[in-house]
């Protein structure tokens, strides 16, 4: 049975019925598509609403067929060509709901990573609407570049000889040797500033590696510097960039990453001097989101943040973004049109900015009714790779991604748990903090951030085993302050306990109030967490026995929209209610106090 690939869970089987059909359709030689099968995907996208990709090979077979959501489609992997100056010799064809074939950034990156002969979008709207292509055009050292067409009608897509445009394209990348710039993976030399009052700056290059390994680069060396105050033109001494210069070329490195923000005229400057790209940290931790967001929300989020922070880092070039080649600091929402002034980006800027505000007041909406519900709301917030979505799982079986990486998981995640006595919670795992986490990050997921803002109350997760984990606490609070949430009720977990072999360091750690050490490998303590969190948000809510009048019964409905009704007895005199009230609530209820008239 031929396999359906991406988002099939809840389509009907007459749909999948009707994916499989689509690997029956064949392409007549150098054709691009025929119109059957175009009108075949187009009917599907109409009736589920979804994006449809298909791959054809250059036999005109339909070799993947994979369905996704309104948004997007995830491309399933294939066995193409591998050769970096040959196509994969495969076409990928998928529909847009809504009519507008404009192809996006990331299919304009999936182009250029996979190779493919051309990627196609199909508007859908009412029929096939238009159709777009972009196919690649050539290459710069370390990247490809790409070209688009469009929109075109299905005639004319049909018409399109694309057998003449894979040869064009090859013969071109044949004619250029691009195996030894591109084959490589991008080899990094990492550069830190020691500074009084900061961290030690061995540790935090030592992060700065993860991160790089993290975003695909291969660590090659660190060096570092003391200085009390940042060079204005290089950041670091002119001595130390020579120094630098040299031991690149000594070590074959490719990429300079800072370990700390430089502004676009030192990196410019940097540029220039030392002839390869540099970047700065808050471009690496940009890039890895760009790489980890996955919801829609999470992406417009990350392209926010990269067009303000690439926006003042133009200069006065009209915006020639030739040092966007590809590799870290290029990827994600922003990458492909290299000729764009900044009235656009702008522009751009203010069009996601509304995007993510309505899709704010759509969350509100949610949270809204589960204030209504008056189920409390706890946090997960924690430095990044401190175990917040592997203790979500551990406490919901939630499902969450957890891995052992840095922002192994962006977007945030709700699920209900129950507390020792029975009374229903809400746990929000959030996008992990780091040490020097970029101003634009902080403010694009702000919106998203907010379920901290309103939460009851706080867990903040600590690595207990790490050896800077108190620095990590540190720069948590600080991050903390700039939401406007450090005042919120915090419970301290000292998690990963499992991997401390001293019983007198994890006592040591427990001295600070309102703290549990747990594992959330191995579910040591988690029952201690969840009565923490229990007596927490007990001392926020009034205990009492209400005697509801028979004439009144209609309160016993209203108690349980908005109070936690713990046991209810039908008496002779009248109905016992043992409810947990907010404070707010005790009054509107105080005259059915037991022994209350």
């Amino acid at each position: 049975m031929p396999e359906i690939y991406g988002e099939t869970d809840g389509l009907k089987k007459m749909i999948l019925d009707s994916l499989e059909q689509l690997y029956e359709y064949t392409v007549p030689f150098s054709q691009t598509i025929t119109n059957e099968l175009a009108q075949g995907m187009a009917t599907i996208t109409e009736q589920v609403n979804r994006e449809i990709a298909v791959y054809i090979n250059r036999r005109g077979s339909v070799i993947r067929v994979a369905v996704g959501d309104t948004k997007t489609v995830s491309l399933p992997e294939t066995d193409g060509r591998r050769a970096l100056n040959r196509l994969s010799g495969i076409r990928c064809i998928h529909t847009h709901p809504g009519g507008d074939s404009r192809l996006s950034n990331v299919d304009l990156a999936s182009l250029k990573e996979m190779r493919f002969d051309i990627m196609t979008a199909i508007g859908v709207r009412d029929g096939i609407h238009e159709i777009s292509f972009g196919f690649i055009s050539g290459h710069t050292a370390d990247s490809y570049d790409v070209g688009t067409v469009g929109p075109l009608s299905l005639s004319e897509f049909t018409q399109l000889d694309l057998g003449y445009l894979t040869n064009q394209i090859e013969r071109q990348l044949e004619s250029k040797d691009i195996t030894s710039t591109m084959a490589q993976v991008e080899k990094a030399l990492l550069v830190g500033v020691e500074r009084q009052g900061l961290w030690d700056v061995s540790d935090s290059l030592s992060e700065l590696a993860q991160l790089a390994e993290t975003a695909g680069a291969a660590v090659v060396g660190s060096v570092w510097q003391k200085r009390s105050r940042p060079d204005a033109a290089f950041f670091i001494g002119r001595g130390k960039v020579q120094e630098i210069s040299l031991s690149r070329q000594e070590l074959g490195a490719n990429l300079i990453i800072f370990d700390d923000e430089l502004s676009p005229a030192q990196q410019r400057n940097l540029e220039q001097t030392l002839g390869i790209k540099v970047i700065d940290r808050p471009a690496l931790i940009l890039d890895i989101f760009a790489q980890r967001a996955r919801s829609h929300e999470g992406k417009l989020q990350v392209e926010l943040a990269q067009l303000k922070y690439n926006l003042p880092r133009l200069g006065g070039q009209g915006l020639v973004l030739s040092r966007l080649g590809g590799g870290i600091g290029t990827r994600g929402p922003g990458e492909t049109k290299l000729e764009v002034d900044r009235r656009r980006i702008r522009s751009r800027i203010n069009d996601i900015e509304q995007e993510i505000e309505n899709l704010k007041k759509h969350r509100n909406l949610h949270r809204e009714r589960r204030q209504a519900a008056r189920i409390p709301t706890t946090a997960l917030v924690g430095y990044t790779n401190a175990g917040k979505s592997t203790l979500l799982n551990k406490l919901t079986d939630a499902g969450v991604l957890a891995e052992d990486k840095l922002f192994a998981t962006l977007d945030p995640t709700t699920r209900r748990t129950k507390l020792p006595g029975g009374r229903e919670i809400l746990l929000t795992d959030t996008v992990g903090f780091i040490q020097k986490l970029p101003h634009q990050l902080i403010a694009a997921f702000r919106g998203t951030l907010e379920e901290v803002i309103q939460a009851d109350l706080l867990l903040h997760v600590i690595d207990a085993s790490h050896p800077q984990y108190e620095k990590q606490s540190q720069a948590v609070y600080q991050v903390l302050r700039e939401l406007g949430a450090d005042t919120k009720p915090v419970i301290t977990v000292f998690n990963k306990v499992d991997k401390i072999e001293s019983q007198h360091v994890i006592e040591r750690m427990l001295r600070e109030p309102g703290s549990v050490a747990v594992s959330a490998v191995t579910g040591v303590n988690l029952d201690n967490l969840l009565g923490l969190i229990e007596d927490s948000l007990k001392a926020k809510t009034v205990d009492a026995i209400l005697v509801l009048p028979y004439d009144d019964s209609g309160v016993l409905s209203k108690l349980y929209d908005t109070a936690t009704v713990n046991s209810v007895d039908y008496n002779p005199d009248g109905i016992y209610v043992a409810v947990s009230l907010p404070p707010e609530l005790f009054e509107r209820y105080k005259k059915y106090v037991s022994g209350d008239e």
